[in-house]
């Protein structure tokens, strides 16, 4: 299986945005651009920016942890991304890292920077969730949900809110773990965010098969929603897409008759895909 990415919705603006971020992150390029996404990638984790109008909007619901051990380069980045951007938390010094911050781009997009990068950590950017509203007080069920729909899921590790941290004590604050061998993060607060789930970032699953599409489709749409075209929310709100891994590949030999045929799907059909 290959590895799930995320999908930043744009206001048109995808490959602007691809541009950007090859520009603010090291060892980056984009590795494929259309009118309606563009996909770039930085130290081998890719990244799909997508043409879908003002419909929504990214927000820190969804942030991306990245790790840069160089402190001139996340310094650098830093600079870079918080050009026409937002600073959610200054860079400096914090409890758990010598050098952190938090800032949304020019696009909405929010991201963590860290430069505490321990050894066994081989991914630089990691989803991090954010269970706020009703969702707090989720997150620990939400690890045990996603670890058990996925494989080689493990829990890497859970901190918590202390004595002191109030309705918040016990709480996680921060957790990591893997869901297909991938590092994810999750948080919980009850401060009066204005923010939750949307689709503006989505998490894609590139599937090789029908099982496959099938046992995503059906484990996360169980007290979820289901949309068109490989596009679902689970019960957190968290927006997903499940979609054929091959799907450009059918798209580039059978051209418009297979965009034809799965914008009316839901789930998707991969048969009926690669019979046209």
């Amino acid at each position: 299986m290959k590895p799930i990415y995320p999908c930043v919705w744009t206001t048109n603006q995808a490959r602007d945005a691809a541009e950007f971020y090859t520009q603010v992150f090291p060892d980056s390029k984009i590795l494929e651009s259309n009118d309606m996404t563009s996909i770039w990638s930085s130290y081998g984790q890719t990244f799909m920016c997508l043409n879908g109008g003002p419909m929504f909007q990214p927000n820190p619901s969804i942030s991306f942890y990245t790790l840069l051990p160089n402190e001139q380069e996340i310094n650098r980045v830093w600079e870079k991304l918080k050009e026409d951007g937002e600073i959610l938390m200054d860079l400096g010094a914090y409890p758990w890292s010598n050098l952190y911050g938090w800032v949304k781009d020019r696009f909405g997009v929010s991201w963590q920077l860290d430069n505490f990068c321990p050894e066994a950590i081989e991914d630089r950017f990691a989803p991090a969730f954010m269970l706020t509203g009703d969702n707090f007080g989720n997150a620990e069920e939400a690890i045990q949900y996603y670890t058990s729909i996925f494989p080689d899921s493990s829990v890497k590790f859970i901190s918590r809110y202390g004595e002191e941290a109030g309705s918040q004590r016990g709480k996680i604050n921060h957790a990591q773990f893997f869901l297909n061998g991938q590092l994810f993060v999750i948080m919980e607060s009850n401060m009066d965010h204005q923010f939750t789930f949307s689709e503006g970032i989505s998490m894609v699953i590139p599937c090789q098969n029908q099982e496959e599409i099938d046992h995503y489709w059906h484990s996360l749409t169980q007290e979820g929603d289901e949309s068109q075209c490989g596009w679902l929310k689970d019960k957190y709100g968290v927006s997903w897409q499940v979609v054929p891994q091959n799907l450009g590949k059918l798209i580039q030999e059978k051209g418009q008759p297979v965009i034809d045929a799965f914008l009316k799907m839901k789930k998707f059909d991969l048969k009926v895909l690669e019979n046209l």
